[in-house]
């Protein structure tokens, strides 16, 4: 998934994003139980890890104690108390028999797995599936991340389609993939410097 073009970090440095920018509208501020619980570890996760991310006002959740087919990576806006959540696949080392749950996470290369753990979200690059964005692991169970490739891309794979079809998602080589409509939020939003942080959620 590695790539050879790079680019600057921030929107004056960004690619063509497309006629999709801003489509999805940030939830009510009144917020349910888990969307709180989203919130509120996306802070303790920002505490945790100081100063080894570069901004502190949006942080990406991926929740993998929810199934493929919900939206379980959530854009945490500390500043402004709203989470957006979209579509996001997990790799197939992680589910073998491709059930659409997370069964394992693992650092290990060639496992085609997903990492569990906090990710320094860095500058985008152009690769297999487009732009997309490098990403870093802070933490022992996640680092690998630049050596096995690991990054947020779009994906065809990760589409509502998919689920209407076969009720779950396609899967990632370990990846965090998006839907190519979704994943102009994450370049425009995530990247440069933030915090992705990846977990079972249902555990905190």
């Amino acid at each position: 998934m590695a790539g050879t073009t790079t680019g600057q970090i921030g929107p004056a440095g960004l690619p063509s994003l497309g006629a999709n920018m801003g489509t999805l509208d940030a939830v009510p501020s009144a917020l349910t139980p888990y969307q709180r619980r989203i919130l509120d570890v996306a802070a303790k996760q920002v505490h945790r890890v100081g100063t080894q991310i570069w901004r502190t006002d949006l942080v990406g959740i991926a929740d993998f104690a929810q199934p493929s087919w919900k939206p379980r990576l959530h854009f945490a806006n500390i500043e402004a108390g709203t989470v957006r959540s979209f579509l996001l696949a997990h790799g197939r080392g992680s589910d073998p028999a491709h059930s659409g749950w997370l069964q394992s996470f693992s650092n290990l290369p060639g496992s085609e797995a997903t990492s569990r753990g906090a990710f320094l979200t860095c500058e985008w690059y152009s690769g297999k599936y487009g732009t997309s964005i490098r990403l870093k692991g802070l933490d022992n169970d996640n680092s690998m991340a630049l050596e096995r490739a690991i990054v947020m891309h779009p994906a065809w794979y990760v589409d509502a389609a998919m689920i209407q079809k076969w009720g779950k998602l396609g899967r990632s080589e370990g990846c965090f993939a998006m839907s190519n409509t979704d994943f102009n939020e994450a370049l425009w939003h995530l990247s440069g410097g933030r915090l992705l942080f990846a977990d079972r959620i249902g555990e905190y």
